[in-house]
């Protein structure tokens, strides 16, 4: 079975709630907009937003038998979807989100010890490119896909957990937050001299991204104009990585895969979510710039 995309873990539900300020200092309790319970984590964000853009998407991954499970069904419904029980149930976060769109994540990972994605369930699946989470019961996965490129996002990785090492060191395209890095040039030609990545692309919010190729230097690009003012970041690196990875497998050059990504993470950050996909509209306004 030929796909364009692979995706392998990451999917949850997100609570997002908004809050007047962030850090919210104590107070016993605050009355706040409506709560609002959506699909979220990283890979079913890149699934569902390369599927906005017109990619062919298979994704996998490991969800509990529970109501969360059952929205993130219902979600990614529209998607080729194989699924295999999680013990501890279905990851969960809270998202406290202030006026300015940013936020701070409380996330439940639900970690069982040793459990892992059962390779039945993404081994009749032929695709161009994968994109791996970095969950623990993923990390086999990284030696199944001779031959095809693999992508990861390490998100906030400080360039010292081990965890994420693994995930680093052998993808051959690594996506990574300037968050928790002292010094994000640094941390990007390690990842080149000690893994097997050709290309690493560091996000940093508004002022764009750097981007450092095997053959190349460090170069850094502008972020795209907000069409609006920023109402939440939630989505927004998600949108970034799945615009860059249609410029991929569409076969776009580098500089157009940064642009395509730059422009749905600036439109993911001004365009408000629905249930079923927070990022659906700026991946399709992505979508309409590259043709």
């Amino acid at each position: 079975m030929n796909r364009d995309l692979l995706v392998l873990g990451g999917a949850g539900v997100d609570t997002t709630v908004y809050v007047p300020g962030l850090p919210l200092p104590y107070r016993d309790t605050y009355h706040v907009p409506p709560v609002v319970d959506r699909i979220g984590n990283t890979g079913a964000g890149v699934a569902l937003g390369c599927h906005a853009l017109g990619l062919t998407v298979a994704f996998a991954d490991l969800i509990g038998d529970d109501p969360q499970g059952a929205l993130v069904r219902r979600a990614l419904g529209a998607l080729e979807c194989r699924w295999g029980r999680a013990e501890a149930g279905t990851r969960r976060s809270v998202l406290l989100v202030g006026p300015d769109g940013r936020r701070t994540s409380l996330h439940d990972a639900k970690v069982t010890p040793g459990e892992r994605l059962p390779r039945e369930l993404y081994a009749d699946v032929r695709p161009r490119h994968v994109h791996v989470s970095i969950m623990d019961f993923c990390r086999h996965a990284l030696g199944d896909f001779d031959g095809v490129p693999i992508s990861t996002d390490l998100h906030d990785w400080d360039g010292a957990s081990d965890h994420h090492k693994d995930f680093a060191y052998r993808a051959d395209l690594v996506f990574l937050s300037e968050a928790a890095l002292p010094d994000p040039a640094a941390a990007m030609r390690d990842l080149i001299a000690r893994g097997r990545a050709r290309t690493v692309v560091c996000t940093r919010g508004a002022r764009g991204c750097l981007v450092l190729t095997r053959d190349g230097g460090v170069r850094a690009f502008p972020a795209e104009p907000l069409p609006g003012p920023v109402a939440d970041s939630n989505g927004a690196g998600d949108a970034f990585v799945s615009g860059f990875l249609y410029g991929t497998v569409r076969g776009r050059p580098l500089e157009e895969c940064v642009r395509l990504g730059a422009i749905a993470g600036a439109h993911a950050c001004t365009v408000a979510g629905t249930h079923e996909s927070p990022i659906r509209e700026p991946l399709l306004l992505a979508r309409a710039a590259a043709r």
